[in-house]
């Protein structure tokens, strides 16, 4: 092994290799589909039961969903959603 430094860009480094444009793309989609299927799939060859994985991974996809709402900008959608559940729950 030899001790030469190694060559670095002169700008800042991007915050995220995510794509051109740093968004969730199909490549990520098809990602967490494939990671979300082993996850199934695996939990199910384990002799766990189907309501149990059905429970779990709808409440992952629900945190993921929210996760990207709020992180792409649908701040309002998430503002307005979140009045009315709590209309909805005061009876208004």
């Amino acid at each position: 092994m030899s001790d030469l430094p190694v060559p670095r860009p002169a700008g800042p480094a991007p915050a995220c290799s995510c794509g051109a444009d740093g968004r969730f793309g199909p490549t990520h989609a098809l990602i967490l589909l494939v990671a979300v299927l082993g996850l199934g799939s695996g939990l199910f060859l384990t002799g766990t039961q189907p309501s149990s994985i059905f429970t779990l991974l709808g409440g992952l996809g629900a945190i993921g969903a929210a996760t990207l709402t709020a992180a792409g900008g649908g701040r309002r959608l998430v503002t307005v959603l979140i009045e009315a559940a709590v209309r909805s729950s005061a009876g208004r």
